[in-house]
């Protein structure tokens, strides 16, 4: 990997390190949340600092609705990195700070979406659009 090559994130409003995961994150933002699901782009943020108990935990994507609430969490991974009931359950711990309804982990090639029902969060067989979100 070139350590010059830089992406914009509108999120951030800067540029940043274009690194495996960060290819996914930016095409998560763009093609799937912003164009294929209708979220504005102010209605999401990234790299969101969080803090569960002592711990300082870092959401990769976070989604608001009208209210300014937080909706949805999406963690994003390498292509390479397997989507496994570990990387869901990162996005679960972010979750018990954030209170959201969805979760999606994504790697790129694949991507799942969760929907909260009580305590448990069953799977999405399609991308919800924002508008139904909320």
């Amino acid at each position: 990997m070139d350590r010059n090559r830089t992406v914009w994130d509108p999120l951030r409003r800067k540029q940043v390190a274009l690194t495996p995961e960060e290819e996914v994150r930016q095409w998560f933002i763009g093609d799937v949340l912003h164009q294929g699901m209708g979220v504005p782009l102010h209605m999401m943020m990234s790299e969101v600092s969080l803090r569960f108990g002592d711990k300082a935990l870092r959401a990769d994507i976070v989604v608001y609705g009208r209210d300014t609430k937080p909706l949805a969490v999406v963690e994003c991974k390498r292509p390479d990195i397997v989507l496994d009931q570990a990387v869901v359950d990162q996005a679960i711990r972010y979750n018990r700070v954030l209170d959201v309804r969805y979760i999606v982990i994504t790697n790129g090639p694949k991507t799942f979406f969760f929907e909260r029902h009580g305590e448990q969060f069953d799977f999405l067989p399609r991308a919800p659009k924002w508008s139904e979100m909320v």
